[in-house]
């Protein structure tokens, strides 16, 4: 089977903290791996491709999950197609609240990642949970192959 590769990461931001604790998560933040870059849902940002050593560099701690995907390019593909839509700040709200809150044309990290997978015709949670998925919800998915932790983890 193949895969899409997850990149989880924390940085010592505060928002990173407090997503992490919100969430209960050890991660505040997941991003599809392409090749040498990413495509992720930033705030400040929105949805963009950077560069793999640039997401590894900004972060405190991290880890890298490969998902089973039927057709791992049409998840890629599908995130792409997102690229410069706005970041979704009213799903901090959402989570904070615990409130299904977010925005149909933006999106936070964890979402675009679930998204992806749904329109690429494999849906990692429930429809009605898409738009509710936290990078830990992610985590806890079985990965297709063992979990690439970082020597400093």
């Amino acid at each position: 089977m193949s895969t899409v590769r997850l990149l989880f990461s924390t940085t010592h931001w505060p928002l990173s903290a407090a997503i992490r604790m919100a969430t209960w998560s050890r991660w505040s933040h997941v991003a599809l791996v392409d090749g040498d870059s990413v495509i992720e849902a930033v705030a400040l940002h929105g949805v963009r491709r950077a560069p793999l050593a640039d997401a590894l560099s900004r972060s405190a701690d991290f880890a890298i999950a490969d998902l089973p995907a039927r057709n791992p390019q049409t998840v890629i593909d599908a995130a792409a197609s997102q690229l410069g839509k706005p970041y979704d700040y009213s799903a901090l709200a959402g989570l904070a609240l615990r409130r299904d809150w977010q925005a149909d044309d933006a999106w936070f990290c964890s979402e675009l990642v679930a998204w992806a997978f749904d329109a690429a015709g494999q849906p990692l949670v429930r429809p009605e949970f898409r738009r509710r998925v936290y990078p830990q919800h992610l985590w806890m998915l079985p990965p297709a192959a063992p979990i690439i932790l970082p020597l400093h983890a």
